[in-house]
């Protein structure tokens, strides 16, 4: 076993040149980078052949690919809200998309909840935001990224702002940045995106060797409308891939969709890139962990681009491909190069594993635990289980994966209750295609159990047929 490393690095006051040896900890920076719907076979790390990803695998070759890394829900919001928090979508506060509630009203976090962004600043963290926040659609001042422990917020605040990578404005702190309105759509002039690596690498000099920082770098690519500048269009346009038509509705999708999807990844590949350098530039490459994901699985892709991998399901699905994520984490000097992560862990986890680098102890209960021995090589404590629920017009739907075996039931829309539950193997069915509920009681009643117990109720968010989604059936009855 090897033996774990210390990761708060100690300098004396005599390796300065003084006369007294007076320890001071130097405590790592934190970068986590999430895509919008990335699916987990969209980056060339997992095996992508059409998309280019060439700084993301070699960066994940440097670090560790987290093999089986989850998000906290198929959806984004409830996901982000997992990794905000640490806790699952059974005792999160937000466990649905703004309308998908009870009542149809959007619930947000308060001031009193705990956040990784309010621990960090405990530890001496400066923290900032830059991208889709996509947590204060009920527009209150608690809900707001500079509540809830972030010093300096850029980008989209409510969840529906975020649709629009060419936006009529962004929001920096409480302020409305104005971008040029609908013209900035219409003349492709700003892509919000860009706005955003521009503004982290302003914040990574601005703190560098200063102050340890968390950056939270959340971008809104791929996420529809399928739209991306034209210099990463042109790579792919070449290629002579069959045209899929954008249409022009609630997203504005540019002309071949199949073109600025790949175009969209890759730049955020780009993005990492400029990244790395401003880290290298500044000479704290070292002390730094980059940790990337996405926040969900794929919406777009029908096949061609193979987006799930060898996983079925997509986004707003409890099956592998709506939540298992494409992952690394690199940081040069402590986690060793070519490292594959096979401990199962999820978005709730990451909360007590910056804690424990920071150096703090989480303040309020965390379903999370950390992940920093995986990551490092050291002995790993494993989840009795991870648990997911969620619910939206094709009603609600549970998840709970426990070792190697993998338990969902969904919404029985005939009996009007939650139908059973199906089992598998993930070891031997990756793709979740063989029930095997009948010939396992005995871990049929462990997953009963794990079911029943996981969750705590909340008024708004029932295992029950939300009424947007009965409005949604009753709009689409007769339609085939």
């Amino acid at each position: 076993m090897m033996k774990r490393p210390v990761f708060i690095l100690m300098v004396t006051a005599a390796a300065l040149g003084m006369g007294t040896a007076l320890a001071e900890p130097i405590k790592p920076n934190i970068i986590y980078v999430i895509t919008d719907d990335m699916g987990w076979g969209d980056a060339g790390f997992n095996g992508q052949q059409k998309i280019k990803t060439p700084v993301m695998d070699r960066l994940a070759a440097e670090g560790a690919v987290l093999n089986a890394y989850y998000a906290g829900a198929p959806v984004c919001g409830p996901s982000r809200a997992t990794l905000m928090t640490g806790r699952h979508t059974g005792h999160c506060k937000v466990r649905g998309n703004p309308k998908w509630t009870q009542h149809g009203k959007p619930v947000g976090l308060d001031e009193s909840d705990m956040t990784l962004p309010k621990e960090l600043k405990r530890a001496g963290y400066a923290n900032a935001c830059y991208g889709k926040w996509g947590l204060n659609d009920a527009l209150v001042r608690s809900g707001h990224p500079l509540m809830q422990g972030f010093d300096e917020f850029y980008g989209y605040n409510t969840h529906g702002e975020a649709h629009f990578h060419w936006p009529d404005y962004l929001w920096h702190n409480y302020e409305k940045v104005d971008l040029g309105g609908p013209s900035n759509w219409e003349e492709k002039k700003i892509y919000s995106n860009d706005l955003f690596t521009d503004e982290a690498e302003k914040f990574i000099e601005a703190h560098a060797g200063k102050q340890p920082f968390f950056l939270y770098l959340a971008y809104t690519i791929p996420h529809l409308g399928i739209s991306v500048p034209e210099d990463s269009q042109v790579p792919y346009r070449e290629l002579g891939w069959p045209v899929k038509k954008g249409n022009m509705g609630h997203y504005r999708n540019d002309p071949d969709m199949n073109v600025s999807y790949a175009g969209m990844i890759s730049r955020v590949d780009g993005y990492m890139e400029r990244i790395v350098q401003k880290l290298k530039e500044q000479k704290i490459d070292r002390n730094t962990l980059i940790i990337f994901s996405s926040d969900n699985g794929h919406e777009f892709d029908t096949g061609f681009f193979d987006s799930n991998g060898i996983y079925s399901g997509k986004k707003r699905a409890v099956h592998e491909g709506g939540i298992r994520m494409p992952a690394f984490a690199w940081w040069p000097g402590s986690i060793k190069p070519g490292g594959q992560v096979d401990h199962a862990c999820a978005f709730w986890d990451v909360l007590p594993t910056l804690c424990e680098l920071a150096g703090v102890t989480p303040s309020q209960a965390t379903d999370g635990i950390s992940f920093v021995p995986a990551l490092t090589g050291g002995a790993q404590k494993s989840h009795p289980y991870l648990y997911w629920e969620f619910n939206e017009k094709t009603g609600p739907m549970q998840a709970i994966r426990f070792g190697n075996w993998k338990a969902m039931r969904h919404w029985d829309f005939k009996g009007e209750k939650l139908g059973p539950i199906k089992l598998y193997d993930l070891a031997k069915d990756p793709a979740e295609e063989k029930d095997l509920a009948a010939a396992n009681p005995e871990v049929m009643e462990r997953a009963e159990t794990y079911l029943k117990t996981a969750r705590t109720e909340h008024p708004e968010f029932p295992l029950a047929l939300l009424p947007a989604a009965k409005a949604h059936m009753n709009k689409n009855k007769g339609k085939k």
